[in-house]
């Protein structure tokens, strides 16, 4: 492929060897005739051989513009566009030279019958000249984004062609004037040849014009003879033998445009298909790993697995790969994703599809059975464990996999629905392992979406309820607290249990409104049982989602003001899973409610991941000892049960109150008691139940029971902050009080539920 400037001087080149041609041989056409005799202008002879020495360097001048055109045509609409416009402007020159003919130059017209030949000479030029005419004119309606500025060039070489023809037809026909004219306007269209900007940018096949059929040039013959032949008919002369030559030649010229028109659209056409071919395959395909998108997944389920042979679905998650992002950047993320897509491609069989459905989740379709399918799904799991070398250190990922066959499925939009409830199932059971699709997350799905609905308006229907679990003092098993523990009970999906609604309310951010409810109603009864005399505190859950809000702390120190309630016997409870992974940002919020008065218990101790020197730091006053170390058994060493012994002595070393849960059977009590700790908790001393039920137990034990023995002394808050006392607390030495349990507050909404509170 010739570069712009390249076509530009050839083109440059030929249009001045036109002019070269013809500069040279007009003078010795001159000097020729210049030793004839006086009077050789009026001889018809002499004008003959003038107008054969002035056309032959005029024809071979128009064959050079016609070079020259041809260049340009290459520049302006693009390869391959030569033979089509020439023809094109073959029919054009035809209806050109037909009227031309017909008016000028037939041998019959009056001052033209004495010219044996007419000229022939100057009748090739003429048809070259037509033939000049005809390309500029098609070119500059074919190129039509460039059309101004090659208008200039056209139109030199229209004038050049004119200009030299005219000389010698006016040379051998004894004209002067059409000589003179024909003289001045050569260097006219040489000057707009060569004067001026180069021609129009050379353009690419994507900008070629569109083909085209030709019909609107082949138009201008059609016309020409029609005109020639009524002007013939009008005279009675009929059809010329050269006009009916001239028009057969256009028929010719004619079917061959039309033919490349065909071949032209059938190119179009070819290449519209393969890049529709190309661009459907694009929007199938994920630009970044190479796989199939959601689409050709989606594609090639609705054209092969419909009906067709056994097949199954994996969809598999990356387990931690926001990590990822967020720590290596994104650059690194979408590496690790191409990796992914390799080693999915390498490890399955043919006829598999991979597909990344988007992020870092993917899909393959397997044509198995879901045997089958689950041991290359458990194959998958160790290649996509491997590490992957990026950067200085490796990266360490696990995936989780749904597996759902296709005849378990209706329909693929039901497929993919199954899939992607066994990957959440795989996710929800710990990740990095396969799970098989099961009619049993179907209804779970849609009891979670039931719940997720009604938990809503649960609070404006009255439905929420709260019972109370009694903490005893031990041994004496007289009732000093209790735990305020949520229930729900809705008329159609009957008791819903807090371990099931309380994480649904925390996904999805009801729990917020949920735990301040559950305050507002903890506080409002233990204002009743606390005007009424009785000594005794309540503790309330709180989520982590609750101390992450900078509203909190305003939100408790008002219901306590609206309720007047004594601060100290409120018990804010969080366990010590949420406490221990985020303590540096929850230490705020929890020295802001003990600068209240409110006493911290550290939920389910002994489950989470908390090391002695978190314990040491953590704002909290109470330890509530985790049901599965209570019902450890005991060792020789040990007579009570080994881990409540060692936590108590803990508690009592950090000033921390103790409190153990879960105690079901009297075994339990028995070691517990052992151990020395002072207070318990669990279905041994009573389920939660209604506060009227607790508030009997409480004049019970009030009436006539013996006191709580007192327990060790608590700590001082971790910002030295000091903490109102209970009622009938006593000062401990060197300012520190000596408070009693029974002071203690108690009172957390959090979606964590403790084993003792599902009781």
């Amino acid at each position: 492929m010739v570069d712009q400037h390249g076509l530009v001087v050839r083109a440059n080149r030929l249009c001045a060897g036109a002019l070269m041609v013809y500069a040279l041989a007009a003078p010795v056409a001159w000097l020729h005739t210049a030793g004839w005799p006086e009077g050789w202008d009026e001889r018809i002879g002499s004008r003959i051989v003038l107008g054969g020495l002035l056309g032959l360097p005029a024809s071979i001048a128009a064959l050079l513009l016609v070079a020259a055109l041809l260049e340009i045509t290459d520049q302006v609409v693009g390869d391959g566009a030569r033979l089509r416009l020439m023809l094109e402007s073959l029919m054009v020159a035809s209806g050109l030279f037909i009227v031309a003919w017909t008016f000028l130059l037939a041998p019959d017209k009056p001052g033209h019958h004495a010219l044996p030949g007419a000229c022939v000479p100057v009748l090739v030029a003429a048809v070259l000249c037509c033939v000049v005419l005809g390309l500029s004119t098609v070119l500059v309606v074919r190129a039509q984004p460039w059309r101004g500025p090659l208008l200039r060039h056209c139109a030199g070489a229209a004038l050049l062609a004119l200009g030299m023809t005219g000389v010698a037809g006016g040379a051998c026909y004894g004209t002067g004037a059409v000589v003179l004219v024909s003289a001045l306007a050569i260097p006219a269209g040489a000057g707009l040849w060569f004067i001026g900007p180069p021609p129009p940018p050379r353009i690419s096949d994507a900008e070629s014009v569109s083909p085209s059929s030709g019909l609107a040039t082949g138009l201008a013959p059609v016309l020409a003879i029609s005109l020639v032949a009524v002007d013939g008919y009008s005279r009675n002369t009929g059809i010329e033998l050269v006009t009916a030559l001239v028009g057969i030649l256009n028929g010719f010229f004619m079917v061959g445009r039309q033919y490349l028109a065909i071949v032209d659209v059938r190119r179009a056409n070819n290449r519209l298909a393969e890049s529709e071919s190309h661009f459907r395959e694009l929007a199938h395909t994920d630009p970044l790993t190479g796989l199939a998108n959601r689409r050709g997944l989606l594609r090639t389920m609705y054209l092969d697995a419909a009906g067709g042979p056994p097949c199954v679905l994996l969809t598999l998650d990356l387990d931690g790969f926001k990590n990822v992002n967020d720590m290596r950047g994104h650059d690194v993320g979408d590496a690790v994703l191409i990796e992914v897509g390799q080693r999915l491609r390498l490890n399955l069989r043919p006829g598999d599809l991979a597909a990344r459905l988007g992020g870092d989740e993917f899909a393959v379709l397997m044509w198995s059975r879901p045997a089958e399918a689950a041991k290359v799904a458990q194959r998958l799991l160790a290649v996509l464990s491997r590490p992957y070398q990026h950067g200085a250190a490796d990266i360490f990922l696990s995936a989780s996999i749904g597996l759902a066959g296709c005849g378990a499925a209706d329909d693929i939009p039901t497929l993919l629905r199954n899939a992607d409830l066994a990957l959440r199932a795989a996710k929800q059971r710990g990740k990095n392992r396969v799970e098989l699709y099961d009619e049993v997350y179907d209804r779970q799905l849609r009891r979670r979406t039931a719940i997720e609905h009604e938990l809503r308006g649960a609070i404006e229907r009255q439905e929420l309820t709260l019972a109370y679990q009694p903490v005893v003092a031990l041994p004496s098993t007289r009732p000093v607290g209790a735990e305020a523990l949520i229930r729900w009970k809705h008329p159609e999906l009957g008791q819903v249990g807090p371990l099931e609604f309380i994480p649904i309310a925390e996904e999805t951010g009801q729990i917020e409104v949920i735990g301040a409810w559950v305050l507002d109603q903890a506080c409002r009864q233990l204002s009743r049982w606390v005007q009424e005399g009785y000594d005794v505190w309540v503790s309330v859950n709180i989520s982590p989602r609750e101390l992450h809000s900078t509203k909190y702390v305003t939100g408790v120190k008002d219901v306590l003001r609206r309720h007047r309630v004594p601060p100290s016997r409120l018990v804010l409870e969080v366990t010590e899973h949420a406490v221990a992974t985020d303590l540096d940002e929850f230490r705020r919020t929890l020295d802001s409610l003990r600068a209240l008065g409110v006493r911290i218990a550290l939920d389910d101790f002994g489950a989470g991941y908390s090391s002695l020197r978190q314990l040491r730091n953590m704002p909290v006053d109470i330890l509530k000892i985790d049901r599965d170390l209570v019902i450890d058994g005991p060792t020789d060493h040990l007579p009570g049960a080994p881990m409540v012994d060692v936590v108590v002595r803990l508690g009592q070393r950090l000033g921390l109150q103790v409190i153990a849960e879960g105690m079901s059977e009297p075994q339990h009590r028995r070691l517990v008691e052992a151990t020395g700790c002072p207070y318990g908790q669990g279905q041994l001393f009573g389920m939660g139940v209604p506060a009227e039920h607790l508030e009997a137990r409480l004049a019970a034990s009030a009436s006539g029971a013996p006191k709580a023995l007192p327990p060790a002394p608590p700590r001082p808050p971790a910002n030295g902050t000091p903490v109102p006392p209970a009622p009938g607390a006593a000062l401990a030495p060197h300012g520190k009080l000596g408070q009693p349990l029974n002071g203690l507050n108690a009172g957390r909404h959090d979606t964590v539920v403790p084993t003792s509170g599902s009781s």
